[in-house]
């Protein structure tokens, strides 16, 4: 065997010595890497902020027809809105802070239309507070009730895209089960409770109010229907009220005979009994005792009336449901037991006979 020469040695060391310079630099650099991977470092996340939503518009044209373009599933877990419609400072407002009292935030939401005509020497505090939507006059014998009603509807169908089921309620109104009961009550349906009556003592002079053909010809006397307007409806008809044009441009108009001008009572029960009877139960959730009225008002509990007995027999009393052929004849709907959830009207000075119930009785299912 030949010995290299030294020429040839020399060669050989300048071929290799590449190789050597790239396995000096290489190596430490993937032992590092192998060593940083048996840890567990690893980068955070960067989570960007929300941007916050769309401001509300003011406008109630614009107000309705944003409002009319939302989801029709609610796209969150499931909520109740509480929309109370008011001219005084909720003077039952203790009794519904009990009722909230250790409720999840992500159950409910409330909404209160105050108008601001009227001055409220207590601020809307607890619960109520910064609730209150951009409100505007609201007056009986016009249809500026029901106008409030559905900006209360636009607004919480903005406000929350998880709102399900939308409770009318009036500063008289008090909650005659627990929060918890009436969550599951309502979030087991999926209709709307609405009274919708038919051939009502004074419906034609009501039909007629605007005008003996006003009405014409979206609104036939047919069609027309009489219910309370304190009910509660799904997030669907929330939508179709919210969107609605030609209906409500006959009930809009100002009435001649103030006397017989409900707006508020008819348009929301004509609107769902022309657009989607079956899509409601034809009862309000909300009792109230007509046997005793006075100007127009169904009877108002005072102090003295209030205790456990009167509490157990407004739950047990049953909703009277609409008696027309599209609503009546639904024998599953009939033939259910539904329980009113809230009643009215109690006067301010009860507050504190209420408050005297309100664990052991009211909130005890």
């Amino acid at each position: 065997m030949l010995s290299p020469s030294p020429l040839s040695l020399f060669c050989a060391l300048l071929l290799c010595l590449p190789l050597a310079i790239v396995f000096t630099i290489t190596t430490p650099t993937t032992i590092s890497s192998q060593n940083s991977s048996n840890h567990t470092h690893r980068t955070p996340l960067v989570i960007l902020p929300q941007p916050p939503p769309p401001p509300i518009p003011k406008d109630d044209e614009l107000l309705f027809r944003v409002a009319a373009r939302v989801s029709r599933r609610p796209t969150s877990n499931r909520k109740l809105a509480f929309m109370f419609l008011t001219t005084m400072p909720l003077p039952l407002a203790p009794l519904w802070e009990l009722y909230f009292n250790n409720t999840s935030k992500n159950l409910y939401n409330i909404y209160v239309h105050a108008d601001p005509s009227f001055e409220y020497d207590l601020p809307f505090s607890g619960v109520f507070t910064q609730r209150v939507i951009p409100s505007q006059s609201s007056l009986r014998f016009t249809p500026t009730l029901a106008s409030a009603a559905r900006r209360l509807l636009a607004h919480a169908l903005l406000h929350d895209s998880g709102n399900y089921m939308f409770a009318m309620l009036s500063p008289s109104c008090i909650p005659i089960h627990s929060f918890n009961f009436t969550y599951g009550t309502l979030m087991k349906s999926n209709k709307s409770f609405i009274e919708i009556l038919e051939n009502e003592p004074g419906s034609y002079d009501r039909w007629a109010a605007r005008g003996e053909t006003a009405m014409l010809p979206e609104v036939k006397l047919e069609d027309f229907r009489i219910g309370s307007q304190f009910w509660v409806l799904t997030r669907k008809h929330a939508r179709l009220v919210v969107s609605d044009r030609w209906i409500w441009s006959k009930f809009n108009k100002p009435c001649r005979n103030y006397d017989t001008c409900y707006p508020e009572e008819n348009y929301f029960s004509t609107l769902i009994h022309m657009r989607d009877p079956r899509g409601c139960v034809p009862a309000t959730l909300t009792h109230v005792d007509w046997s005793i009225s006075s100007g127009g008002h169904p009877r108002e509990y005072q102090e003295s009336e209030v205790g456990p007995e009167l509490i157990f027999k407004l739950r047990n009393d049953k909703p009277r449901y609409g008696d027309d052929g599209n609503n009546g004849s639904d024998l599953a709907v009939m033939e259910g037991r539904h329980p009113f959830l809230f009643a009215r009207k109690f006067s301010r000075g009860s507050i504190k006979a209420l408050l005297s119930i309100a664990n052991d009785v009211i909130f005890k299912d």
